[in-house]
């Protein structure tokens, strides 16, 4: 009997040690697991910001697609582009990217560099529109039913948005300081979701907002509430233009600093500190310091973007337009 007790408490012994070490290992293990989460959202967030002027230009850019067509359909076209973004991202975009990384991460910075330049270009040629407007030679809304038109402003969209998603995973890509390459995946994953959530929920209630305000002030009980539908829908074109303003200077800000520091990061980094001595030397306050870095970075971008416009328009277009089997317009 008292070998049998003997056992027995060895036994109990063994199976408090044994809880203890699973208690243990829970225990680490939630710390790890804290530890990534904390790390894939802080990222995430600074991916997040890094592409902060394509997540911008691509929320003001997107409502055009839907402008000319039934009320009715505005939601699902959104969808339909959204579904696409996230399909793009996550399936073509993502594993392009680390496996870039991995393999070739010397071509990272003429990457980011080339997106820069594609921000330039397309803040400068918005700015230089502003002055000197030209006719769009797309459909019209009178010259396509309506399904023909939707498939056609999809298609349209979905390109568009290819292109920036691309610009966004790179720019994301290189501001990840993950610990291994499932970490970044996680990371740029939740980049992908995330932009594309906020980017396409913004544009459902852009879309819809003078919808909501409409209705509001017809159902509204109060006159206080009628007053702001009505304020919704006379002010909502106002809002749109304010938007791709910002959306403009936030592309020629990003894609300048992108440009000033890839080559800093080749070995030419002159500008790059001339523009933050410049800042250091103007005020000791760090917001101060970020304006005059991001209106300088701006003005360069404008200027390379000014510079890329004719080179796109008799070189980059022609070319294009061959290939495309018709005329470059």
């Amino acid at each position: 009997m008292s070998g049998l007790l003997a056992l027995l408490d060895d036994v109990a012994a063994l199976a408090k040690v044994a809880a203890a070490q699973v208690d243990d290992v829970a225990g680490q293990a939630a710390k790890v697991g804290a530890k990534v989460a904390g790390a894939v959202v802080d990222d995430a967030a600074k991916a997040g910001a890094k592409a902060a002027g394509v997540v911008i230009d691509d929320a003001a850019v997107t409502p055009k697609y839907v402008h000319g067509l039934p009320a009715a359909r505005e939601l699902p076209i959104v969808w339909k582009i959204a579904r696409a973004s996230i399909f793009n991202k996550l399936v073509i975009l993502l594993p392009a990217a680390l496996l870039l990384k991995a393999f070739a991460p010397w071509a990272l910075p003429p990457l980011l560099m080339l997106g820069g330049a594609y921000l330039c270009f397309e803040g400068a040629e918005k700015v230089f529109h502003l002055f000197v407007p030209h006719d769009d030679h797309g459909p019209e809304p009178e010259t396509l039913d309506a399904a023909h038109l939707e498939k056609s402003r999809v298609a349209g969209a979905i390109k568009t948005d290819f292109i920036l998603s691309a610009e966004i995973m790179t720019i994301s890509l290189a501001a990840i300081d993950a610990e291994n390459v499932f970490l970044e995946g996680v990371v740029l994953a939740v980049v992908a979701v995330g932009i594309t959530a906020l980017v396409y929920g913004s544009v459902a209630l852009l879309v819809k907002a003078d919808d909501v305000g409409l209705k509001i002030s017809q159902v509204g009980r109060l006159e206080a509430t009628r007053a702001f539908g009505r304020a919704i829908v006379r002010y909502m074109p106002a809002f749109m233009t304010l938007i791709s303003t910002v959306g403009t200077a936030a592309m020629l800000w990003v894609g300048g600093s992108i440009i000033v520091h890839g080559l800093g990061d080749l070995g030419y980094p002159q500008i790059y500190d001339w523009i933050h001595h410049l800042a250091e030397g103007a005020s000791a306050n760090g917001l101060v310091q970020w304006m005059i870095t991001a209106g300088l970075d701006g003005i360069l971008g404008l200027a390379i973007g000014f510079g890329l416009i004719p080179v796109v328009k008799f070189i980059i277009a022609p070319i294009a337009g061959l290939f495309n089997g018709r005329k470059a317009a």
